[in-house]
């Protein structure tokens, strides 16, 4: 009998052909009537679309019918697996019904509706074609380029706007690291939000600064402070004569003449390069890029304690410096943006200050 024979062999006698045709038979009838129970339960909507998968696989095994037949039952199963969310099986199975049947432009759709899931917009955009070009009247391929050609305009535009934010970030870093400048952790965000350096076309960075008043722990901000600028000019515009008073100086006590500026020294760790390029990048469209290439190191974690620095680790500002001549100091870990504390020589509490029995709260 036919079912005894060597895998390969070929069939001797008549009996042995007459078996074969009557199992190719059976095969065959058990392939349709699979595919059938496959269509029905895709018609009984998706509890069933599993037992669907099923049955068009059992019909697949059969492995009796034509290419054009079996592309047919692959095209089926990549629609289930479509309505699934399989949607890498859905393209394989789209993919091998295309590689059966060419012309088979319902897996020409399928297999582009699965590529555009996935992402892979430039292979949807070109399945899509294909099937428009076999069949140029399909309005349901036509639709379907629309919306790929749309995502993947979208997604270039997006990509490119990652870019951009990335390359400006890194010039940004360089010009922070070419200049010894060192960024530690965020010390006040709840009152500035987020801020961040600018690098101009000059290659010049533009600063946001926070200048407090620790007497009264209330705040100025700065939000565009060159770094070629002097804090001189920045405070005489900030307390010009006509400038209103301070609304907590009582006693006028904050005037251009005595006011001082100072910066907190060693307060801080410097942050590995690869977070400094994380916090630049935080609030644009690079956010989420992947920085591969960044090496992962940082300045050393003991500062050095130079001249100047008072017992309580404030440091006098001189006015006639710029703020990139205040920046750069070894001793200086910019908490995110440049913070200045503002005391007044006239006040009481500048004694304590300087005292070193005053710091900032943690």
């Amino acid at each position: 009998m036919a079912l005894w024979m060597d895998a390969g062999s070929e069939p001797m006698t008549e009996n042995e052909k007459a078996d074969l045709e009557a199992i190719s038979a059976l095969k065959e009838s058990a392939a349709i009537e699979f595919k059938e129970q496959g269509n029905e339960c895709v018609r009984k909507g998706k509890k069933h679309y599993s037992e669907a998968v099923e049955n068009y696989t059992k019909a697949i095994k059969q492995g009796v019918l034509s290419d054009s037949e079996t592309s047919i039952l692959f095209s089926n199963r990549a629609h289930v697996n479509l309505l699934l969310g399989n949607y890498r099986r859905a393209l394989t199975d789209a993919e091998e019904s295309i590689r059966l049947c060419p012309g088979n432009v319902k897996a020409v759709y399928r297999a582009a509706k699965a590529s555009m899931s996935l992402d892979l917009l430039n292979e949807a955009k070109t399945y899509c074609e294909k099937g428009i070009e076999n069949d140029p009247s399909n309005e349901d391929l036509k639709k379907l380029l629309k919306q790929v050609t749309s995502k993947k305009h979208e997604k270039e535009q997006h990509e490119a706007q990652v870019s951009k934010a990335v390359v400006e970030a890194k010039a940004c870093l360089s010009a922070i690291e070419n200049r010894g400048v060192k960024i530690g952790k965020a010390m006040y965000r709840e009152l500035t939000g987020l801020k961040k350096p600018m690098l101009d076309k000059n290659n010049i960075l533009h600063w946001p600064v926070l200048l407090l008043y620790a007497e009264a722990m209330t705040s100025d901000f700065v939000e565009d402070f060159c770094e070629t600028d002097m804090f001189a000019t920045h405070l005489d515009m900030m307390f010009s004569e006509d400038s209103p008073p301070l609304p907590w100086d009582k006693n006028n006590e904050y005037t251009r003449d005595v006011i001082e500026l100072y910066y907190e020294a060693c307060s801080g760790t410097p942050l590995p390069r690869s977070r400094v390029l994380q916090y630049l990048l935080e609030g644009t469209k690079g956010a989420q890029a992947e920085t591969t290439g960044e090496e992962d190191t940082s300045l050393p974690k003991t500062l050095p304690n130079l001249k100047g620095r008072h017992s309580s680790g404030m440091v006098k500002v001189n006015e006639r410096r710029t703020l990139h001549d205040v920046l750069k100091e070894a001793n200086f870990v910019i908490p995110e943006i440049p913070v200045f504390y503002v005391v007044s020589k006239r006040s009481k509490f500048y004694k304590d200050f300087v005292a070193g029995k005053w710091s900032p709260p943690s």
